[in-house]
């Protein structure tokens, strides 16, 4: 996959350069970190991160009590995850776990890295227990995309293209992921579809970054009683 190539080949640079301090001291200007103590929360038993990259999630998600346990596609960025939680290499669309065999997934910011977004949600909602909780963090539909020029950081120029759904690897700034290995749009509706078409049901939504929204966050369950 071309996805795949291309992280393994930006890996050492996204590691050293784009997470800026590198691994668990990384700076976080987005508030991932509280995103996910808000509505992964505290528990017990396996978090599955997918699409984990180098891993810099695993130490806030043990944090809540729970085991973290990651997969991606790409080598390269499980060579430098492996330190940090147990992985595995896999496709996100073919997860190697039984049905309703984890009580919590994680997916934080990848899913414009997975043309087959839908697809991952079904499997998502395949290895969930009856109840279990689904956490996605991604980038913004609304203000996030080739479509959006964030060049000024107090106004975001939306232009045309919102509703186009493409890959694509414009980007505002040539400093960032987007710009070197591409992206695909999906609008807000067609996003919150796909939860709903994969049996998952929403509970919480969340943004943050600013001040326009960076990040739409959700926190989901699969059908059936909690546990």
């Amino acid at each position: 996959m071309t996805t795949t190539a291309a992280y393994d080949e930006i890996a050492d640079w996204y590691e050293g350069q784009f997470l800026g301090a590198g691994g668990d001291g990384h700076s976080d200007p987005l508030g991932l970190g509280d995103l996910i103590d808000d509505l992964l929360g505290e528990g017990t038993g396996t978090c599955l991160e997918i699409g984990c990259g180098t891993g810099i999630h695993a130490a806030r998600v043990r944090a809540l009590g729970r085991t973290p346990v990651g997969v991606d596609i790409a080598a390269g960025m499980l060579r430098h995850a492996r330190g940090r939680l147990p992985v595995a290499r896999a496709d996100a669309e073919r997860l190697p776990f039984r049905d309703g065999s984890v009580p919590a997934v994680l997916a934080a910011m990848v899913h414009t890295d997975m043309p087959g977004y839908p697809a991952v949600l079904r499997e998502v909602a395949r290895v969930l227990r009856p109840g279990g909780v689904f956490v996605h963090l991604g980038v913004h539909p609304c203000f996030c995309g080739g479509f959006a020029d964030r060049g000024d950081p107090d106004a975001v120029v939306v232009r045309p293209g919102y509703l186009d759904g493409h890959w694509t690897t414009a980007s505002w700034t040539d400093q960032g992921v987007r710009a070197k290995v591409g992206a695909t749009h999906r609008p807000l509706p067609e996003l919150l579809h796909a939860f709903l078409d994969a049996g998952l049901t929403p509970e919480r939504f969340a943004e943050s970054g600013g001040p326009t929204p960076v990040v739409l966050a959700a926190r989901t369950r699969s059908a059936g009683p909690r546990p």
